[in-house]
């Protein structure tokens, strides 16, 4: 991965977002920058960057060469009184000077813009400037009431003003084209700016996307390495705990009795260590390999029994299924933990017990896996985490398309009965 892709990679994973114009910021409109950069305060009035004081000015400078024209062409009307044509330039020099203010308030300039054009030759620029920004920074609505007006009153301007070098037809079609024009020109560059805060905003939306799949990915991780870790050694730990404990509380114990507890002991430890080893390497592995992971599957389940009663526990398996190898992998793993749990909660909560294993099924039946036993004797100290075991096997059992149940049964011992589905 090279420099550039780790940094976005990493800005994805830490949510922030990056800037689109670093360097650029003065070739940006600042209503667009506004819109689109998110270092840029969103209260207040967005500053103008560099291109909107050019564009600024070059619309002053159209606007003032526009007056001009106008004034060139007034002098030279017979129609028009001196006082009248000196009112005017004096109308169109103001209007000018309000095109600095067509980015603070273009519905307002447009409309006192749009009766002054009637009475005024020389403010023709500055509307039709203030009409072009009304329709880049303001919603069709508003464009389409000034310019109906504009359009409505174009026929009332030649009538009062008649051209006499061009028909009084060819210059209402004339200008009723141009104002059309320049409204299409701004909805143009609107719904092009529309089209870039959209984008940005689908940029964004994605980078939130994936920034929430990676931590989403990341729990799902933890939660099944927590499942497997807690599956895989639970069993052994608890096997731990019982021999520990008998050691602790017999001292006094036979010298072969002890030997072959603290030999459980040993082996138990050593198991743990060995799965614990066989988990890190698939978590390390760049390619999940089912054959190395340490979940055995349904044909394990009388080694499992068998290390039970090493234990000193009492274990009988009921396994009504022809060919145990017959069961799908991922479906034997999932009975072997069942089992295995069930067993792990039947030596913590009710020692000294006999526990049932019954799996019974067939192709098209399922898989029903069932882990019982009677109330204890005497009273039980209580176990840390109890519980948790459980609800990560209903969670696998659910991901399975099965259901797992657990509870008290009716003379006071507790049953985990699961059903699997084997298709």
């Amino acid at each position: 991965m090279s420099g550039d892709n780790a940094g976005q990679a990493a800005t994805v994973l830490t949510g922030e977002t990056p800037s689109l114009f670093t360097g650029r910021r003065w070739f940006i409109p600042s209503a667009l920058l506004h819109e689109l950069d998110p270092d840029t305060e969103r209260g207040g009035r967005p500053r103008r960057t560099a291109r909107d004081w050019i564009v600024d000015f070059c619309c002053f400078l159209l606007a003032v060469l526009v007056g001009m024209v106008a004034i060139e062409a007034l002098v030279k009307n017979p129609h028009v009184p001196e006082g009248l044509a000196v009112v005017d330039q004096v109308i169109g020099a103001l209007a000018c000077a309000t095109v600095w203010l067509r980015r603070r308030r273009p519905l307002g300039l447009a409309m006192a813009l749009t009766p002054v054009t009637l009475v005024s030759d020389t403010a023709g620029g500055a509307a039709v400037i203030a009409l072009f920004t009304l329709a880049v920074h303001r919603p069709f609505r508003y464009v389409a009431w000034v310019g109906g007006v504009n359009v409505a009153l174009i026929p009332l301007f030649y009538w009062l003003r008649p051209d006499g070098d061009i028909h009084y037809l060819v210059s209402v079609l004339f200008a009723v084209l141009l104002t059309v024009a320049i409204v299409g020109w701004g909805m143009f560059v609107r719904a092009k700016r529309q089209l870039m805060v959209s984008l940005r905003d689908r940029a964004r939306r994605a980078e939130t996307e994936a920034r929430l799949r990676a931590e989403q990915a990341q729990r799902l991780a933890r939660e099944a390495i927590a499942r497997e870790m807690h599956d895989v050694l639970a069993h052994r730990l608890t096997l731990l705990s019982v021999h520990a404990g008998a050691l602790e509380f017999r001292p006094d114990a036979p010298a072969a009795e002890t030997a072959r507890a603290a030999g459980v002991i040993r082996e138990s430890a050593h198991e743990a260590l060995q799965d614990l080893r066989e988990i890190i390497g698939v978590l390390r592995a760049d390619e999940p390999d089912d054959t190395g992971r340490p979940q055995p599957t349904l044909g394990a389940l009388d080694t499992l029994v068998a290390e039970s009663r090493q234990a000193g526990m009492k274990v009988s398996l009921d396994q009504r299924v022809g060919d145990p190898a017959d069961v799908p992998s991922s479906l034997g793993r999932t009975a072997y933990r069942i089992a295995q749990e069930g067993l792990t909660n039947a030596r913590k909560h009710a020692p000294g017990t006999e526990v049932t294993v019954s799996v019974t099924g067939a192709p098209g039946d399922g898989l029903t896996v069932s882990v019982h036993n009677p109330p204890p004797e005497g009273e039980v100290p209580p176990v840390p985490g109890s519980g948790q075991g459980l609800i990560g096997l209903t969670e696998r059992a659910t991901l399975a398309g099965g259901r797992l149940e657990h509870g008290h049964t009716p003379e006071g011992g507790f049953e985990v009965r699961a059903w699997l589905p084997w298709a």
